[in-house]
């Protein structure tokens, strides 16, 4: 499936005919789909089209699932697996909420075991290294609302590092974070996917995500697609995907896409209201500057009176 994929070995994750609901809406229909060992997958889609709901099936989240979807050979019935990772979207995130960046990554931790009110000495040792892995070391005293954003996206992953997953599920893992960030936190899951860990991660941004990543799905409540952006971002499969009128151009190795309703709309807005219209035929090219009082409006004269003092009269309009 992908360059970095297990030949000879079975699917770390099999989705067999599962369609999932929340109550009588249907989102995701009839899915089949594998993803192997040591993939970089990325979900594409528009919203609503399911691409979260994707993720939650493997960690048994979505309330109502039809068909069987298996992890490690696995069916998954319940709670989240102590072997899946969870990195969730950080909009989604209290910010606010009283905890260190150390007690986050503890979290991860502790779900594989009983809870309990305090962190042991192995807890701390454990949550420094992998803060230490990703960079952040020194920060885990630090409350998680005095974070960057890109700190705040690798303490996130660290509480699901900590773990020691097989699968790593990322959902909008570079949405609200600016470009810096963005390429720091794919690197990073590059680098991530070089040891082995198997990687599935949703995504809007089609230019600057997408199209870098080995192995695409294309979701819209059904699988439309998956391969290699090089051969499945086409027009033909992405309008299916987004319901949409979209263009790709291809040019030094680089694929873009771009929509096209834009164009439209901004030739509706600009053309659609006949005085306007009128205008900017009348004035193409030029500024128009609109007075509706200019041909009647005086400007204020001003008047010295014998003691040096000015007196401002405005004449009277029309």
């Amino acid at each position: 499936m992908t360059h970095a994929a297990r030949a000879g070995e079975p699917p770390l994750v099999r989705f067999a005919a599962v369609s999932c609901s929340y109550g009588r809406a249907t989102v995701l229909d009839s899915v089949d789909l594998e993803i192997p060992r040591g993939a970089l997958v990325g979900v594409v889609g528009p919203s609503g089209a399911g691409k979260t709901t994707l993720l939650r099936a493997i960690v048994g989240g979505v309330p109502r699932m039809r068909g069987v979807v298996t992890v490690d050979g696995r069916p998954v019935t319940g709670p989240r697996s102590a072997r899946v990772g969870w990195v969730p979207q950080l909009e989604t995130v209290d910010w606010d909420f009283p905890a260190t960046v150390r007690e986050v990554v503890c979290m991860g931790r502790w779900g594989r075991a009983p809870w309990r009110a305090w962190m042991t000495r192995e807890d701390r040792a454990a949550a420094d290294a992998v803060l230490d892995r990703l960079g952040v070391g020194g920060l885990g005293d630090r409350q998680i609302r005095q974070l960057s954003g890109g700190q705040q996206q690798r303490v996130f992953l660290a509480r699901a590092l900590i773990s020691d997953p097989v699968l790593l599920l990322l959902d909008e893992p570079t949405s609200g974070v600016d470009i810096r960030t963005r390429d720091e936190v794919l690197h990073l899951l590059a680098d991530l996917n070089r040891t082995g860990m198997t990687i599935v991660m949703t995504t809007h941004e089609l230019n600057s995500v997408a199209a870098h990543l080995p192995w695409v799905v294309c979701v819209n409540r059904r699988i439309v697609a998956e391969g290699d952006p090089e051969r499945i971002f086409t027009a033909e499969i992405l309008n299916a995907t987004y319901e949409a009128d979209l263009r790709i151009v291809r040019q030094d190795g680089a694929i873009l896409v771009a929509d096209a309703a834009p164009h439209r709309l901004r030739s509706a807005l600009r053309h659609s209201h006949d005085g306007y219209e009128h205008a900017h035929h009348e004035h193409e090219g030029d500024p128009h500057i609109h007075d509706h009082d200019h041909a009647h409006r005086h400007e204020p004269v001003p008047h010295a009176h014998a003691d040096g003092s000015v007196h401002v009269h405005e004449e009277p309009r029309s």
